[in-house]
């Protein structure tokens, strides 16, 4: 909880939920930082994709710190309140947020369903290394907000 104090100034309620087992909380932490801190893909990406999960999911917990954050690493709001409606104004974002959104959204609802064009329109954009931290990026937001869904785990104040 060091960490967290020190980072964030408080400790999130999911690691502390966590924490009611030591071994889950130091790995899932651990696997969080990985997956957003490494890799050549950059953080503002990353978060644009996270939000984008955390809206398919209808998780308040992560929405109510990973909208400011995403904010913070330069997504705007218009593209953050129209991602549900990406088509409609496209212009708001690149075609790599287009790529990347449509990639999590499949994975997130079906991942059977990903598809070898979209596969190939990823490549266009984002070489193997990027590819598998966007995947990453799908898959612990997945987790962590299927997590607090389920676990109704109150926002951090």
């Amino acid at each position: 909880f060091d960490d967290f104090l020190r980072e964030r100034g408080n400790i999130p309620n999911m690691f502390r939920t966590r924490a009611y087992t030591p071994e889950i909380l130091n790995t899932a932490f651990a696997h969080f930082r990985s997956v957003l801190n490494t890799g050549t893909l950059e953080l503002r990406l990353k978060e644009f994709v996270a939000v984008r999960v955390s809206q398919i999911n209808e998780c308040a917990y992560w929405l109510s710190s990973h909208t400011a954050i995403a904010k913070g690493a330069g997504v705007s709001e218009d593209a953050i309140e129209d991602m549900n409606n990406k088509l409609k104004n496209p212009e708001l974002f690149t075609e790599r947020e287009l790529v990347a959104m449509e990639f999590a959204e499949i994975m997130s609802t079906d991942a059977n369903n990903v598809t070898d064009d979209l596969y190939n329109e990823l490549h266009e954009h984002f070489d193997d290394g990027q590819i598998v931290e966007i995947a990453c990026v799908v898959g612990i937001f997945n987790y962590f907000n299927k997590f607090n869904n389920a676990l109704k785990t109150d926002i951090t104040k």
